[in-house]
């Protein structure tokens, strides 16, 4: 799969809200190229080397490209949106549960739901007591879609006290849905882990689907052992956890080790994924500085989509590919579709914008990952 675009040639200095996106067609192609004029790409499979790396790291990034491939299945991929523009967070919990369902009946049992929280990316650090709220409101919101399908749901916290308030808070919401329930990923631990083995209270054994939400990078063991004693085979649902932001304390003093991204993390597919990032780049003639946004999207069983943002708010694809772009691949992907991405290959220039390290070492690890599932 992949895509062809033209944007205007009224220069390659014009910012995003004075150049109108024109909509490409579908093309099937059977790798990614670029033509060397910047205005004409064709972009299909990432599983090659980034032509703008050095040579010395062309090798590794072959060989990581070729690692995915090799352990994924992405024949049954299908094409995704040439344009996404949810109306409100009714609709966008609407499309994210239908790709949940579409994955269930695929026979998918771990998956990642993950979109921006109300208020933007950086409201969950504002405050925790609402970021909480208002998570456990687009859980709950999805956990009843899925029971009007035909699941029984059950939505985990990270502890008793947070699960108290939720009830205490949602005790209406929970009387009038029918098979949806609370619960919290420590239910029949003891005090001190080490005196005795978990006790399974009953009722958390009679869902057939679990919703994990609210928990922080030193919750995560928690939920991996809810996982092996509790789940098993049943469907579990990462639910707006931010995984990014997580998987970067591991490995750190007083978080858990790595260890937890390659065993456990790596098992659970994205299949409604959307992050924006918003970035700027300064240019020599006006208007000097172009600020450009976008968005890393995935709605399954489509493939993973770069999608540049327009002037009335939709996102409209750029590029697309069976394997996971990194977030180094998302903003190149976007400078290249603006014509922002004017620095001779192997300058000086070029090298200071990029930096020497691209990628971070989850997205680097293919070698110590137990399963791929993530990339994909």
């Amino acid at each position: 799969m992949s895509r062809v675009f033209a944007p205007t040639e009224s220069g390659s200095h014009v910012a995003a809200s004075a150049r109108p996106f024109l909509r490409p067609p579908r093309l099937q192609t059977p790798a990614r190229t670029k033509n060397t004029d910047r205005f004409f790409f064709t972009v299909a499979t990432r599983c090659a080397s980034d032509s703008e790396a050095s040579a010395s790291d062309a090798p590794a990034k072959a060989t990581v490209a070729e690692d995915v491939s090799a352990a994924s299945d992405t024949k049954d991929l299908q094409g995704g949106r040439m344009l996404y523009n949810p109306e409100s967070y009714e609709v966008l919990v609407k499309d994210a549960t239908n790709a949940v369902l579409k994955a269930l009946d695929a026979g998918e049992t771990r998956l990642e739901v993950e979109f921006p929280p109300p208020g933007g990316e950086n409201s969950y650090k504002s405050s925790s007591e609402d970021s909480i709220d208002a998570n456990i409101q687009l859980a709950l919101a999805g956990a009843t879609q899925l029971a009007e399908a035909g699941r029984k749901v059950r939505v985990l916290l990270a502890d008793s006290v947070e699960l108290g308030v939720a009830e205490k808070k949602y005790t209406y919401k929970l009387e009038v849905t029918d098979n949806v329930a609370f619960g919290h990923t420590r239910e029949g631990m003891p005090a001190l882990e080490w005196m005795r083995e978990r006790k399974i209270p009953p009722e958390s054994t009679e869902a057939d689907t679990y919703i994990v939400i609210s928990h922080s990078t030193v919750e995560l063991p928690s939920i991996e052992a809810y996982a092996k004693e509790i789940v098993g085979d049943k469907p579990l649902i990462l639910w707006n956890l931010q995984l990014d932001t997580l998987r970067a304390d591991l490995g750190l003093f007083g978080f858990p080790g790595q260890d937890v991204q390659f065993r456990f993390l790596s098992q659970f597919r994205p299949v409604f994924y959307l992050r924006q990032r918003d970035y700027s780049k300064s240019i020599a003639v006006v208007p000097f500085l172009v600020n450009y946004s976008g968005a890393l999207f995935r709605e399954y069983p489509g493939p993973w989509q770069v999608m540049l943002k327009q002037d009335d708010a939709s996102y409209a694809c750029i590029a697309e590919d069976g394997v996971r772009f990194t977030l180094y691949d998302v903003k190149e992907e976007l400078l290249e579709a603006m014509g922002l991405n004017t620095e001779e290959e192997g300058s000086t220039m070029a090298f200071l914008r990029r930096g020497y390290k691209r990628s971070t070492w989850w997205e680097d690890a293919v070698a110590e990952e137990e399963s791929t599932r993530w990339r994909t």
